[in-house]
């Protein structure tokens, strides 16, 4: 493989169209695949990716595509960041496993420092790392249900929190996270979320953050008693529900809410954190200090890792041998989590998300103004979308989103979409990414609205 072929910046930031997307040879892999893979593993763009860096991904036919997915929040930093490479190929060359819970090993504590050191608020905490999301959901609930010595688990509508048993109950969307895989978790009891964008056109008026976070405490305080609440588990921004952005207020009144009674607040950070919103993590966008906050996707590079973080005497609750995992920690993840946060702290890549969000939202706005059918725009730093609706309604619009997706999918640009109503196009390009290579993208996409709407 020759050096432009390979990842990282070596990689041209161009879009290449060489044959129809997927090409001949992703085609013939895709054959195989059908032979080889459980169907329940989808691919929802099965081009096959042989390189990737900056903003592009190369597949197997010689395609260039534009990246606005980055693995969904995962490669925030770029795929094969040279912080990253560099420190995983040290570790794999010194050593790849010996279970931190047999023998330790330093980076696992260099990390968790840092984590301590990054995640809001002022106060002692101590973290576990861990494989996965999920994986990091369910220990914080583990750990609050054993600090509070309370069972029950307040959630919301909208929200995603992994594939795991209990996550799925925590997860509100039924299709394809949930079906057919109950019976749940029990003591998980789902709340109603800040949705502005459908709150306020049902109210006839705007609803603030602060009433929409009493419908929560009205809903515990009737459903489920205070008293009965361990934790309190919200994504400050929700990902897989549309990216949902809380109307002003809602997340500071429900911590209050929290500390006056006893109960621990889990700020699930695992798509909003690390860089994605123009601050380390969304939950400083409102001032607010979880006592548990759970983090994986950009948190090491691509690959695979997560943690949990918090108060020390919350986390301290766990007796020994009570947390861990054969491969939480991996130390090559750790290696590259080191790495990762390397290039958020000298890279200036929370301002480059702020920057990217700006021509995003420019670039959805003219949209708007074109297109009544882009009835909202949302998010923070470049985790932005755009709610897409029958014209004259509100009334979800999930296959004009599908139509837009498969034309940039055919053009070699990647675009995801999302939301409880499928009907939500998200953008979460790598924050190396340049302002030219993202406005080609918009491009593309203002050509598939014209299509789709013509």
């Amino acid at each position: 493989m020759t050096s432009l072929e390979k990842g990282g910046p070596a990689l041209p930031q161009e879009r290449k169209i060489v044959t129809e997307i997927p090409g001949p040879k992703s085609k013939e892999i895709e054959a195989r695949r059908t032979k080889a893979v459980a169907q329940g593993v989808a691919s929802g763009y099965p081009a096959y990716i042989v390189a990737a860096g900056g903003g592009i991904l190369k597949d197997i036919d010689g395609n260039q595509i534009i990246d606005l997915a980055a693995g969904i929040a995962v490669t925030n930093v770029g795929n094969a960041n040279e912080n990253v490479v560099k420190r995983v190929t040290e570790q794999v060359e010194a050593f790849t496993h010996t279970c931190f819970m047999v023998n330790p090993y330093e980076n696992y504590v260099e990390l968790a420092e840092k984590l301590n050191q990054l995640t809001p608020g002022s106060f002692d905490k101590r973290t576990v790392l861990l494989n996965s999301g999920a994986e990091a959901v369910e220990n914080a609930v583990k750990i609050a249900r054993t600090y509070t010595k309370r069972n029950a688990v307040v959630v919301f509508d909208h929200a995603y929190h992994g594939r795991t048993n209990l996550t799925m109950a925590m997860t509100a969307k039924v299709a394809p996270y949930k079906h057919g895989f109950g019976p749940f978790a029990g003591e998980v009891y789902r709340a109603p979320m800040s949705y502005p964008f459908r709150d306020n056109d049902a109210a006839g008026t705007k609803l603030s953050g602060e009433d929409a976070a009493k419908r929560v405490i009205t809903m515990i305080e009737k459903q489920v008693g205070a008293d009965q609440v361990a934790a309190i588990v919200i994504e400050p921004i929700q990902g897989e529900g549309g990216f949902i952005v809380p109307a002003e207020g809602f997340l500071p009144t429900l911590v209050d809410y929290a500390r006056e009674n006893g109960i621990v607040f889990v700020a699930d950070e695992v798509q909003a954190g690390f860089g994605r919103t123009g601050k380390m993590f969304a939950s400083e966008w409102e001032g607010i200090e979880p006592d548990l906050v759970t983090t994986a996707k950009g948190i090491a590079g691509g690959l695979p890792l997560s943690a949990v973080t918090g108060r020390a005497e919350i986390m301290d609750a766990v007796g020994a041998g009570g947390l861990g995992g054969t491969y939480g920690g991996n130390p090559s993840a750790v290696a590259a989590a080191l790495g990762a946060i390397e290039s958020y702290e000298n890279e200036g890549l929370l301002e480059r998300a702020s920057a990217l969000g700006d021509i995003m939202r420019s670039r959805m706005e003219a949209l708007q103004s074109k297109f009544p059918e882009v009835a909202d725009v949302r998010g923070r730093g470049a985790m932005q979308a755009c709610e897409l609706v029958q014209r004259d309604s509100i009334e979800p619009n999930p296959n004009l989103a599908k139509a837009v997706a498969k034309h940039c999918a055919d053009n070699a640009v990647l675009v995801l979409v999302t939301g409880t109503f499928g009907n939500v196009l998200r953008f979460l390009p790598p924050l190396t990414m340049s302002d030219e290579l993202l406005n080609e993208a918009f491009d593309v996409l203002e050509e598939a609205f014209e299509k789709a709407l013509s």
